[in-house]
C-alpha cells in the first residue's frame, strides 16, 4: 500500500509481560521511504497489583488519546495509518481514530484471543484483553473518554483465528453477536476463504475497514516472540496468505494495526523476521 504513514505505538501498559513496547522500534529499522510518527508512554511505572482490574488505565487513556489524534490527522491528510504496536490495547486509539473520520466502518480482528472482556469480566485487569469490546462500544465506560459516540457495529465486527477465549468473555461475544472464525476454521476451510468471508461480513454497507493483525495468531512454535502465546496456532503459509488476501481489497482498507511482537520473548529473531515479512507485504503492495 503506497499511501501509508506509519505510527510506532510504543506501549506495553496493557499487559503484565514487558517487551511489546520495544517491537515498533525494532521494526522501524526495516522501513524505508515512509513517514514515521512515534508515540511512547514515557517513563511510566507499570502497575502490577494482581487484584487491580484497571491496570494502567489512566496512562493507557493518555497514550491512546495521542494515538487517536495522530490517526485522525493522517487520515485527514488523505493517507492510510499503519499503527505498529505495542500490545493490542493500542488498537483502542487507532481503530477509534479511524472510525471518527469515516463514521461507519467494519473491523477484522486477526487474533488468537477475543479481546472482548469488560472491566467486569476481565480476570487479570490487563487492558489488552478489552480493546475489541471498547471499539465496538460494548465496554466504553472508562476506556474511550476522548472519543465521541461512534463505534464499530457488531454486525460488521469479525474475529479471525480465535482459539483462546476466556470463560467470562464468550457470553459478551454472544450477546454482541460478533462473528467468530476460529483457528480450526482457517485450517479446514483455508486462510484465503476465511479472510474473504470476513471481509464480506465486515465490509457490508460501510465506508471502509480497519484491519488489526496480532502476531499471536501464529503458532508460538513458529513465532515465540509474543507476550501471551496461545498453542495450536496457524502456520506461516496461512499467516502470509491472510495478509495477501486482505491486501487484494485494499481499496476498502482505511487503517491497519500490526501488534504484539515482543522482542524480549523472541528466540533467535524468528518472530522479528515474521513480523517484518508481514510489514513489508503491507507497505510494498
Amino acid at each position: 500500500m503506497k499511501n501509508i504513514d506509519i505510527i510506532s505505538a510504543c506501549s506495553d501498559l496493557g499487559v503484565m509481560v514487558d517487551g511489546a513496547s520495544l517491537g515498533p522500534k525494532v521494526l522501524e529499522t526495516y522501513i524505508k521511504d515512509k513517514k514515521i510518527y512515534e508515540i511512547s508512554t514515557g517513563k511510566v511505572e507499570k502497575e502490577r497489583e494482581e487484584n487491580n482490574k484497571r491496570k494502567n488505565l489512566s496512562e493507557i487513556n493518555k497514550f491512546n488519546k495521542k494515538l487517536y489524534q495522530n490517526v485522525r490527522e493522517i487520515i485527514q491528510q488523505g493517507k492510510i495509518p499503519l499503527t505498529i504496536g505495542g500490545d493490542h490495547s493500542i488498537a483502542i486509539g487507532s481503530a477509534l481514530g479511524a472510525i471518527q473520520e469515516y463514521k461507519k466502518m467494519g473491523i477484522i480482528w486477526f487474533d488468537s484471543h477475543g479481546d472482548f472482556n469488560t472491566l467486569d469480566t476481565t480476570a487479570t485487569g490487563n487492558i489488552h484483553g478489552l480493546p475489541l469490546a471498547v471499539v465496538t462500544g460494548f465496554e466504553k465506560r472508562e476506556l474511550a473518554p476522548f472519543h465521541q459516540e461512534n463505534f464499530f457495529p457488531y454486525a460488521n465486527t469479525v474475529i479471525v483465528g480465535a482459539r483462546d477465549i476466556d470463560e467470562w468473555e464468550m457470553p459478551n461475544l454472544k450477546e454482541a453477536g460478533v462473528t467468530i472464525f476460529t483457528t480450526e476454521d482457517i485450517k479446514t476451510q483455508g486462510a484465503e476463504e476465511i479472510t474473504k468471508k470476513a471481509i464480506q461480513i465486515a465490509g457490508k454497507n460501510v465506508e471502509g475497514l480497519h484491519i488489526s493483525y496480532d502476531i499471536d495468531l501464529i503458532d508460538p512454535e513458529l513465532a515465540p516472540g509474543v507476550s501471551v502465546p496461545a498453542e495450536n496456532g496457524i502456520n506461516l503459509e496461512d499467516a502470509y496468505k491472510i495478509v495477501d488476501t486482505f491486501l487484494t481489497y485494499q481499496e476498502k482498507i482505511k487503517s491497519i494495526d500490526l501488534v504484539e511482537f515482543n522482542p524480549k520473548m523472541d528466540i533467535n529473531g524468528e518472530t522479528e523476521k515474521i513480523a517484518n515479512h508481514i510489514l513489508q507485504k503491507i507497505i510494498k503492495e
